[in-house]
């Protein structure tokens, strides 16, 4: 009887298995939003548009960093996600858009 007890309690244990939710952290940008940036755009409409930035660099006052990691849970079969967004301002006018990583 004990050992059918302790053969129930492993296969029991065995069958449990550790629930991994999945991670969103940043900006979460819409591909509409990013194509309406148009070159000399003023930073606080840009701002308006996308909303505050992820980073913005104390040494380089002209770059926003818009950036987006999405780490799925155990139960997807979906691979790890980031996009980063930098822009780039001059005299409080946008300058460059640089898509670095997952803009297609």
């Amino acid at each position: 009887m004990r050992t059918l007890l302790i053969i129930a309690v492993i296969l029991t244990l065995s069958a449990c298995s550790v629930y991994r939710i999945d991670i969103q952290q940043g900006n979460t940008l819409d591909p509409g939003q990013v194509s309406q940036l148009k070159a000399d755009m003023t930073a606080s409409q840009v701002r308006f548009l996308l909303g505050t930035p992820l980073l913005e660099d104390p040494f380089h006052p002209g770059r926003w960093d818009y950036i987006y990691d999405f780490k799925p849970g155990s139960q997807s079969d979906k691979p790890p996600l980031r996009k980063h967004l930098v822009l780039f301002f001059k005299q409080d006018k946008l300058v460059t858009i640089d898509r670095r990583e997952g803009w297609n």
